[in-house]
């Protein structure tokens, strides 16, 4: 896992913007933003089991912002950006994908940003939990009358080949 401080992605922010979408927030789409975000993810360098992560973190995350940042409404202006960013990172300075969403919603209390438990089996609930755990750094901030959230994940390498152990 990358820990990142916010002053440390926006210091090595040199990003470039790949693909950028404009929906409304009809539950209907979401399927066509889980097509684009797992094909960026694929091109990202992302393994198939990370981009299948990648997707549902991002698709939770909009289903929130469908649920209570407009409360239900299907017609409020959503975007959604993808860009590559450089992260600090044990190894040094990788590249990662940035996924930002913004929309024109009620503002989340951070006090709110809490998943429940785990061991509390029932249905729903866990998307935030599914967001953090999938996602290398997740920030949230309220400016201007909009709600940003910003998911970075650097892909993890892959085994070089020839590096299983071998049986003595």
């Amino acid at each position: 896992m990358i820990l990142l401080s916010v002053e440390d992605v926006d210091q090595l922010n040199r990003s470039t913007l790949l693909l950028k979408l404009s929906l409304i927030s009809e539950p209907r789409l979401l399927c066509a933003v889980r097509a684009a975000v797992g094909e960026m993810a694929v091109i990202s360098g992302f393994r198939d089991a990370e981009a299948r992560s990648i997707v549902l973190a991002v698709d939770e995350a909009l289903a929130n912002v469908i649920r209570h940042a407009y409360k239900g409404a299907v017609d409020r202006p959503i975007q959604v950006s993808f860009s590559t960013v450089q992260v600090k990172s044990a190894e040094g300075v990788q590249d990662a994908l940035q996924i930002q969403i913004v929309d024109h919603g009620v503002p989340v209390k951070h006090e709110r940003l809490v998943g429940r438990a785990l061991d509390d089996v029932k249905p729903g609930g866990l998307g935030l939990h599914f967001i953090r755990e999938t996602m290398d750094s997740v920030t949230f901030r309220h400016v201007g009358g909009r709600n940003y959230l910003r998911l970075i994940k650097s892909p993890t390498p892959a085994k070089p080949s020839g590096t299983e152990e071998e049986e003595s």
